[in-house]
């Protein structure tokens, strides 16, 4: 499309919402776009706001591609309306709907459940802002048949996001995905959604759900002796402004933790996210506060959480006293370890226990998982494919754990999706049985190298806002797809995995097999000397994600710093050859 008819286009849109059943402040600010912001009028009409497999996510601001009551509304009675085509034969059909700390968090948490009441279905609203994996939870706890949250994860503070869960307590995935976006695709006029129904269908809920989610996941310790031998370990905790300021301290005083340090301005729940950039834990200027802290206190643990609680920065204690933060994979290494390490010692691996990872994660949690003859399996990225394998195994298998490079775990199968408050409490108590063994985590994280080798992961994200950068993403992927390098850093491609095509290609010997997946837009290159490099762009930001992954031996831990630098030189080499760099 001509950008002088796409102008026209999205003016013709803009007008409706003018002339539409939208209220007086929207309307202003549609006028005033009109008035003085081509390029943001373009960007906020050009095109609805995908609902994707996940849900919605966007910035917040008037339009079709935006997030606000209008987007949600007509989000959530496509949800309805799809609903009441898979459980007509139920006498009342149950949701829950949690929200975080986020700008019309609350906001869009109400109006949703205000539609779902206008259904005609029972809401269980959960009276203040709560963590994700607290959903999920609450969706298996009081038997519902969906649920949703609202929540932009980790993204910066003009985002807004709607996540939307099946009966299971997992996010939704095939075919009701599919088969929910044709439905909210059919919703192309407000008028047809029931915005507020009757609040006597709408139930509070609250601290009575807090104290049943936390106690079970007290239920999941392994090692309550060693918390009782070092209950007083310096565990330094921050929310980031986010939904686990409330149940993260409460879960480590269950366990026995009495030394809990807190970051005060942290503490308070914000969607300006005011003492970060952005409250993404990935990214390590987020804990800069929590590290000075750290320092300041000796801390032997910190942990900190992103908005809506389901996924948590890590950092540990050297023997110099020094901090250092671990990495996604790295704390992903060290919790499945310790879980696989526990059940083992406690005689609960019997031949029916696994754990899960994605693709993009590291290799070594296989790696593990072989030694301790447990299965391990590989799932695309994103935890409703972790939270599918769970559901398919549910009583014939038993989950021991798992989690995803992008610092999202669990354990046990009481919830499914991501759970940081559940990853807070069991990686407290791998510290403190790691001190009742006379060694800190990085000791154990240090021996688990040597035994099964050196992994190094990294990852890198181009961003690329607005319409245009969404095409060059796509071109992006098509020219590797199209041009596939034959080597990368010196070494060979042996491998090719397309998960869009659902083939991998044996480059050498020619061979093609099939990629037992859904389709995906992931690109894997696999090299001579076991290098994996995987490309996709992300589901839920304007990114296009690169990962790397390398492998060394590992003799001994006076090594580790020389290993470690030749892993990183590596990874910068090939970032290099990649032209990404």
């Amino acid at each position: 499309m001509e950008s002088s008819e796409l102008l026209i286009y999205v003016k013709k849109k803009a007008q409706n919402w003018l002339s539409g059943n939208f209220d007086a402040n929207t309307k202003n600010e549609v006028k005033s776009l009109l008035d003085t912001n081509e390029k943001e009028l373009i960007d906020s009409f050009y095109k609805s706001l995908d609902f994707g497999t996940g849900g919605l996510r966007g910035i917040m601001g008037v339009g079709t591609n935006r997030m606000n009551v209008y987007t949600v509304g007509m989000a959530t009675q496509g949800l309805c309306n799809y609903l009441k085509t898979q459980f007509s034969g139920l006498p009342v059909i149950k949701v829950a709907i949690a929200y975080d700390c986020r700008n019309n968090s609350a906001l869009f948490a109400e109006t949703a459940a205000g539609i779902f009441s206008g259904n005609g279905f029972k809401v269980y609203l959960f009276e203040s802002l709560r963590p994700t994996p607290e959903l999920s939870f609450s969706i298996r706890h009081f038997q519902c048949q969906s649920g949703i949250v609202i929540t932009a994860s980790h993204n910066p503070k003009e985002y807004n996001g709607y996540k939307a869960y099946w009966d299971d307590g997992g996010q939704v995935v095939f075919p009701h995905d599919e088969n929910i976006i044709k439905e909210v695709n059919k919703i192309s006029n407000i008028d047809q959604v029931k915005f507020n129904g009757p609040k006597e269908n709408i139930t509070l809920i609250g601290s009575e759900i807090d104290e049943i989610y936390t106690d079970k996941i007290k239920g999941l310790s392994l090692s309550p002796d060693a918390i009782k031998r070092n209950s007083d370990i310096k565990i330094v905790y921050t929310p980031l402004h986010g939904s686990g300021v409330k149940l993260v301290p409460m879960v480590l005083k269950k366990m026995g933790f009495t030394n809990i340090i807190h970051v005060p301005e942290q503490d308070v729940s914000d969607g300006n996210f005011p003492t970060v950039h952005s409250p993404n834990p990935e990214e390590s200027a987020a804990l800069d506060m929590a590290i000075k802290k750290a320092k300041e206190t000796g801390a032997d643990l910190l942990m900190g959480t992103d908005p809506d609680a389901d996924r948590v920065g890590i950092a540990v204690k050297l023997k110099n006293n020094d901090i250092v933060l671990l990495n996604g994979n790295q704390a992903a290494t060290l919790l499945v370890y310790y879980l696989l390490r526990k059940w083992k010692d406690n005689g609960k691996i019997k031949g029916k226990e696994y754990i899960v990872k994605t693709i993009v994660t590291t290799e070594l949690l296989a790696e593990m998982a072989m030694d301790f003859d447990v299965p391990c399996y590989d799932v695309l990225t994103g935890f409703k494919f972790i939270a599918e394998i769970i559901k398919q195994n549910e009583g014939k298998m038993n989950f021991i754990g798992g989690g995803e490079e992008s610092y999202g775990y669990l354990a046990g199968e009481f919830v499914r999706d991501k759970d940081a408050i559940m990853a807070c409490a069991l990686l407290a108590e791998a510290a403190a049985w790691a001190k009742d063994e006379g060694k800190l985590l990085m000791d154990i994280l240090t021996e688990i190298y040597i035994k099964y080798g050196f992994y190094k992961e990294s990852l890198l994200s181009v961003t690329k806002k607005g319409k245009e950068g969404a095409e060059e993403i796509q071109k992006m992927m098509a020219n590797f797809r199209s041009h596939p390098p034959k080597s990368i850093n010196g070494s060979t491609v042996t491998m090719i995995h397309d998960y869009q095509k659902q083939k991998s290609y044996h480059v050498i010997q020619g061979i093609k097999e099939d990629i037992h997946q859904p389709k995906s837009n992931v690109l894997q290159f696999i090299t001579e000397d076991g290098s994996k490099i995987s490309i996709r762009p992300s589901g839920t930001e304007p990114k296009i994600k690169f990962y790397f992954g390398v492998k060394e031996k590992l003799n001994s831990a006076r090594e580790y710093n020389q290993v470690s630098q030749k892993l990183s030189d590596k990874i910068k080499a090939i970032i290099k050859d990649l032209n990404l760099g």
